[in-house]
């Protein structure tokens, strides 16, 4: 073995020894290193507590997104009362408010639950507006109407008033009541009275079993 192997053999050998650099050097870490790691931890505890509340920050607007939809909600739900105090229901698959300014809130998949005196009357439709102020469904495309004793009514383009229970159509209608069936240009139902007034082509026929 040369001379400068032996060297470096002992000098790694006296490092080893107990009682040696490495021993010494071990041991302070056994003490420092848990020392550490508390102070770091309670600085770390303390900090939100001793920092101030406010934080400032700049944004450039031309990085920012902007929200073009105020309120963007899937499976919506809105509740109300009528003039009479019966509840209504209006559930949508998703529904959209543009603006806080617009009480305008657009629907699709709409269906309308109103409480009758004699039970329970649900309105369907793939589109509409529900304005929050007036409680009135603009309806977008067809709308069907079932209620209690037989009295349905099938229309497109109409407006529900859901404070008087009114609906209104300038397109055509079809439906029942517990008289026959009737058909129309033109429509304008009380809901809760179970009267249609029809114009342009007003037709029912009567069912004499059901007049009995």
């Amino acid at each position: 073995m040369s001379e400068a192997a032996v060297r470096v053999r002992s000098e790694r050998q006296r490092w080893a020894l107990p009682g040696g650099r490495h021993d010494r050097l071990i041991a302070t870490a056994n003490v420092a290193l848990p020392v550490g790691i508390g102070v770091l931890a309670a600085f770390l505890v303390m900090a939100p507590l001793t920092m101030g509340g406010e934080a400032s920050f700049v944004l450039d607007k031309n990085k920012v997104d902007v929200a073009h939809e105020r309120l963007k909600v899937q499976e919506a739900q809105y509740r109300g009362t009528d003039d009479r105090g019966q509840p209504f229901q209006i559930d949508a698959g998703s529904a959209v408010q543009r603006s806080s300014a617009e009480p305008i809130v657009r629907m699709r998949d709409l269906a309308a639950a109103i409480r009758l005196s004699d039970g329970l009357a649900r309105l369907t439709a793939p589109s509409g507006r529900y304005d929050m102020d007036d409680q009135k469904v603009a309806v977008d495309g067809p709308i069907a109407l079932r209620a209690p004793d037989n009295y349905t009514l099938d229309t497109s383009n109409a407006t529900v008033d859901l404070r008087t229970q009114r609906l209104q159509s300038d397109s055509g209608v079809t439906g029942t009541v517990r008289q026959g069936r009737f058909s129309g240009d033109q429509l304008d139902a009380d809901l809760e009275k179970r009267t249609v007034t029809l114009r342009g082509n007003a037709r029912l026929r009567i069912d004499p079993a059901s007049t009995r």
